[in-house]
This record gives structure tokens, sequence and C-alpha cells, in this order.
């Protein structure tokens, strides 16, 4: 199962975050990001740099307690100019708290699956920096937000699935979590930059709830979508229109109402 080495995260994490950052500054503070039609660019940078901000502290922390999470946010400073040392600072201050020693350690997991706390977090700051440096990169016209390595990618794919079907889902998106039960309809999603079980994922839609597995399942799945990993994780947060062959790279063989249905009713994004 994709499990991304920790420093490879942390590291992502930093880099995927200064590219948010350059993305920012060629775009505007008052730009519109067509990828969250509600918000302008100042928006995305201070909704990021507050994120890291606030996650940091959990782990350093080491909060368990729900209620007892940070309530004061990180201030976004006023001159643009100092947009991009703030995200850095900010970047390397969450990857710095999910150190190999608080790994294990116990902290609060939104998801309530069975990772750790760090883990998740981990993950998840990963995700806000990839998934909004996309969201950047559109806001200013660049082509480079879907330049997503395809390590960083399947992982996230994994976290995607992982969120969908885990049980703060069901509890907090129960319309979501609901909507893609199904009666045994499977979806293959298959990374072609990714060998093996690394790149591939499988979906089975019961009547007690969406599940899924890495590797290709033992029977053919109802509709299959295969591209590069990084248009498969930015199609499922719904960035690319998974149909657009010639942007994505992807392909689709079979049912493409069900896979329609699943990107409709699977609202995880990062924000």
């Amino acid at each position: 199962m994709t499990e991304l080495i920790a420093e490879r995260a942390r590291l992502a994490i930093v880099e995927h975050t200064r590219r948010l950052a350059d993305s920012a500054v060629a775009a505007g503070p008052y730009a519109a990001v067509p990828t969250a039609p509600e918000w302008t660019v100042t928006d995305l940078v201070e909704h990021v740099g507050q994120t890291q901000h606030w996650v940091a502290e959990i782990i350093e922390r080491r909060i368990t307690d729900p209620t007892q999470l940070p309530t004061e946010m990180a201030v976004l400073p006023a001159d643009p100019g100092e947009w991009q040392a703030w995200l850095a600072e900010f970047a390397q201050r969450v990857a710095d708290a999910c150190s190999d020693d608080a790994l294990d350690a116990p902290v609060f997991n939104a998801a309530g699956d069975d990772r750790s706390g760090t883990q998740f977090w981990l993950t998840s700051m990963l995700n806000e920096a990839v998934v909004h440096g996309f969201d950047a990169a559109n806001a200013a016209g660049r082509s480079v937000g879907t330049d997503v390595e395809g390590d960083v990618a399947a992982a996230l794919i994994r976290n995607h699935l992982a969120m969908l079907t885990s049980p703060t889902w069901e509890m907090r998106r129960s319309e979501s979590a609901h909507a893609i039960r199904g009666t045994g309809q499977t979806l293959q999603w298959l990374a072609t930059d990714v060998a093996g079980d690394e790149g591939a994922w499988f979906v089975e839609r019961r009547p007690d709830g969406a599940t899924w597995q890495p590797g290709t399942g033992t029977r053919q799945a109802d509709v299959t979508m295969s591209g590069p990993a990084g248009s498969l994780l930015l199609t499922m947060t719904r960035r690319l229109p998974f149909t657009d062959h010639q942007t994505t790279g992807i392909t689709i063989a079979g049912d493409i109402d069900l896979a329609h249905h699943w990107l409709d009713n699977t609202a995880h994004v990062a924000g």
C-alpha cells in the first residue's frame, strides 16, 4: 500500500508550498481562483498558511482532545510581498512538527481511522499544499500545477479514498457517504506512471458503505479510469474534468455514468 516515507512527505510539503507561493505572487492578491469559485488568491494563501500553523500547534502540543484544539489563527501579512516568506515559515514549521519522533505520538486524528494523528496530519498537509498549489497555478494561468510527482499523487489518492471511507466522513458528510453506497458496483483507478499495486485502487460500492483496496481487485471493474497519478488525483478532487482526455491523459473504459456519479458525490477537497 502506498505510504510515502515521512522525510519525502515533509520535503514535498515545503516544495509544493513554495510553488503555491510563487503562483500566488504571479496571480496577484485579488485574482479569482477558478477551481475554488468563492475565493480570491488572498483567501487561498491565508487558508493554507493558517492551516499549516494550526496543525503544527496540534502536533507540537500533542493535543489528543478535540475540545482543546487551537482557536487562534495566524494573521496573514497585509503586504503580499511578505507572503512567500510567511508561507515558507509555516510549511517548514509543520514539516518539522511531523518529525520521526512525533509520527507515533498520541495526537488527535480528525479522520478517526487507524493512522496515528501525526501520520494523518502529515498527509493532510501535503494534500493541502498540492491541491491548493494547483488552485494557485490555475489562478495564475500556469500549467505547472498539474506537475504532481507520481509517488506523491499516489499517496494522496490513497489518503483521499481513506477519508471517503473513514468513520468521520460517515458522521460529518453523511449525504456523501450514503450517496456512494451501492449494490456491488465497482470502480478501478489505474496510474500509468506508478508501478504495480502502488498505482492501482479498486473501489466497491456496498449497501453498508463504499470500500477500497490497493491493486486491481479480483474481478473486472464496471468502470476503469487510467492516466497519470497526478491527473487522477486532480480529477478525484474535482480540479480537472476527467472527460477531457487531451488535458488529463485519462482514458475511461466502462460505465461512464457510474464514474460521474462517484465524482459528483465525493466532495472531499483540500480546504
